[in-house]
């Protein structure tokens, strides 16, 4: 093994940038690679008659050369001690997979357009969660662009994309992505990308990237080859080695994948990332790297606005708190809780992870007045304390959902939950999604309740696609229901799983009732003051009326243009006698109906006034916003008739 060198200190994640970049006016290309496990690096450039240079060490483990006369779509491979010869661990692109050789991209050869972009903060924002090759027949970059147009009009402003860097197959969720910096070659060319999230800001929709910086895939990681300080030796995460941030040699790897960060930030004009298990990102250096790289981003971005998401199993609030107060700067982290209350509520069922969960009416408001359920308490699943306290955060940092790639994968079928619930609870508890505080998600096809599953898929090598296959019907097995021998679970290998999953775009029309229900709270989202306006919790108030049924006031300065959403996943409710204040109209009111799940547009049956003579009667399985108009004037001779 080489003696290692003192790796020089980063002034900058974004200074002397790794892999093949343009220098001298696009004249020459400059290759740059750490790799202090090797004493020599050759890069080779491919073609008829290859040529080899040589790279000269820099100090601290980096070799680099500047190679004249070598165009844009030039291949190239590191050659390691004269023996190994492997991609470009910052290759930004791979044509023929993560096997093969690197290409030489120049990102300044798109033709932008997007230069009035501003880019995003939170507030105010609907996520929608994509999966490239899926999302449409094609699974290009190309086709899904053909969709912005129609994602616009139902109201989407956000698109995260689940991870794109290069994998091994023909197809992946792309967690066991290999080379970060590579989108992979199965969705299209770099460019491909770059026109996507062109058009997407022409549509006014930002878009994020999901990255993994916890792990990387079995198959194609050479990551090793150039240094096995890229991984530590005393960490692990459910997927492999950890990624080494605070051992020995650590700051090559935190330069490495800040300088991803702003990568993905400065060359594809990505509105920010949501950043994969970061319970597994393991660090205990003071400038931990989660706030290193919401720095990078932010940086990379130069004065547009930027969004950093996480998800953290063990909701940290620490993440989301910024670095004034002790904390790592993300935006927002996504909100299990909400998700698992609301599928307890709406299927009933509370096994496995769902164990600490019941689904009921203050458990639901909590979800929503509070953020995370669980914020310090005992949580008996795994048998310790889960949560920190949270009650001062924004409710705009928690991103809700009811549906993700994970959660409608983890039914052995890949169900969604509109297969797993009544049409009307389906409808309420969209309604509950799309109107609270908080940050909404859907998943894609969530929003014409789409036909096909999303189930797991990874296409690996036959060693390894059986052991993905057995880790599959281990997972499962937590589930009592699930936990049989005869239980047949799709094989995440076969092509046949993955074309399953391809999104029906035909079924927006077939839906259309579902449809219109999701485009229509959305827009009563943005049109409302009390829904659109969401500095604070302190605006909202809850009351639960019966075991499944509650009631959410949301109050405007005056009271004047309150709004009060009632939701009912259980049976008809006679909610007589009506000792709740919430349910009170303002000064010389009454409560109208301004929106209900049992529209007849939605499919529903209609909803008859529930503030009447019987007093209130609120219908089952459902969710109506009523707001307050004018009341009749008073009978002269009968002033208390009106």
């Amino acid at each position: 093994m080489p003696r290692r060198a003192k790796s020089p200190r980063q002034t900058s994640f974004t200074d002397r940038p790794l892999g093949a970049t343009f220098a001298d006016n696009g004249q020459s290309v400059t290759f740059r690679v750490w790799a202090p496990d090797r004493k020599r690096i050759d890069v080779v450039i491919e073609g008829r008659h290859p040529v080899t240079h040589q790279l000269g060490p820099e100090g601290g483990g980096y070799f680099a050369a500047t190679v004249p006369s070598i165009r844009a779509g030039s291949l190239y491979r590191f050659r390691l001690d004269k023996k190994d010869i492997v991609p470009d661990p910052v290759s930004r692109f791979q044509p023929e997979g993560p096997h093969g050789p690197s290409q030489v991209i120049d990102p300044g050869a798109f033709g932008w357009t997007d230069g009035k972009w501003a880019g995003v903060s939170l507030e105010g924002q609907i996520l929608y969660e994509l999966h490239v090759g899926t999302f449409t027949r094609e699974g290009t970059w190309r086709a899904a662009a053909r969709q912005l147009s129609r994602l616009a009009d139902l109201g989407i402003t956000v698109i995260e994309v689940m991870p794109v860097a290069e994998l091994p197959g023909r197809f992946g969720w792309g967690y066991d992505g290999v080379l970060p910096f590579a989108p992979t070659h199965l969705y299209g060319k770099p460019d491909d990308f770059r026109s996507f999230v062109n058009q997407a800001h022409r549509h006014s929709i930002a878009v994020i990237l999901d990255v993994v910086y916890n792990h990387l895939g079995p198959d194609g990681n050479c990551l090793p080859k150039f240094a096995v300080d890229y991984f530590s030796r005393e960490r692990c995460t459910d997927w492999g080695e950890a990624i080494n941030f605070d051992g020995r040699n650590s700051p090559p790897v935190r330069h490495f994948f800040g300088s991803n960060a702003a990568y993905w930030v400065r060359e594809f004009h990505l509105d920010g990332l949501r950043l994969d298990a970061t319970q597994n990102i393991y660090d205990n250096s003071k400038d931990h790297i989660l706030g290193v790289i919401v720095r990078s981003a932010r940086e990379a971005a130069g004065g547009r606005g930027v969004i950093v998401i996480g998800e953290n199993e063990p909701q940290n609030a620490r993440l989301i708190r910024p670095p004034s107060k002790g904390g790592y700067g993300l935006d927002a982290l996504w909100n299990d809780d909400f998700h698992h209350s609301a599928m307890v509520a709406a299927t009933g069922k509370n096994e496995a992870y769902y164990t600490d969960y019941l689904g009921g009416a203050q458990e639901l408001i909590s979800a929503v007045r509070h953020g995370f359920l669980y914020q310090g308490q005992r949580y008996k699943w795994q048998k310790k304390r889960r949560g920190t306290p949270a009650l001062d955060i924004a409710p705009a940092a928690f991103i809700n959902f009811i549906q993700n790639h994970d959660q409608i994968a983890n039914s052995a079928k890949g169900q969604r939950l509109h297969d797993l619930t009544t049409a009307g609870r389906y409808k309420a508890i969209t309604a509950l999604l799309l109107l609270a505080p908080g940050t909404p998600m859907l998943f894609q096809g969530q929003e014409f309740a789409a036909s096909t599953p999303f189930l797991f898929f990874a296409d690996q090598k036959k060693e390894l696609a059986a052991l993905v296959k057995d880790g599959r019907r281990e997972f499962l097995a937590q589930w009592r229901s699930l936990d049989r021998p005869d239980l047949a679970i799709a094989d995440p290998a076969n092509p046949a799983t993955f074309e399953s999953c391809k999104l029906n775009h035909a079924e927006v029309e077939s839906h259309s009732a579902i449809y219109s229900l999701h485009r229509d709270l959305l827009r009563l989202r943005r049109e409302t003051l009390v829904f659109a306006r969401q500095p604070s919790f302190q605006h909202l108030d809850g009351a639960v009326l019966a075991r499944q049924a509650f009631a959410l006031r949301f109050f405007s300065d005056d009271f004047a243009e309150d709004r009060l959403l009632l939701v009912n996943l259980g049976p008809d409710l006679h909610f007589d006698p009506a000792p709740e204040p919430l349910l009170a109209p303002p000064h010389r009111k009454r409560w109208s109906i301004l929106w209900s799940s049992e529209d007849p547009r939605y499919g529903g049956n209609g909803t008859p006034p529930l503030d009447a003579e019987e007093n209130w009667r609120i219908p089952g399985d459902s969710a109506v916003v009523l707001e307050p108009r004018r009341a009749a004037a008073r009978n002269k001779l009968n002033p208390n008739k009106e």
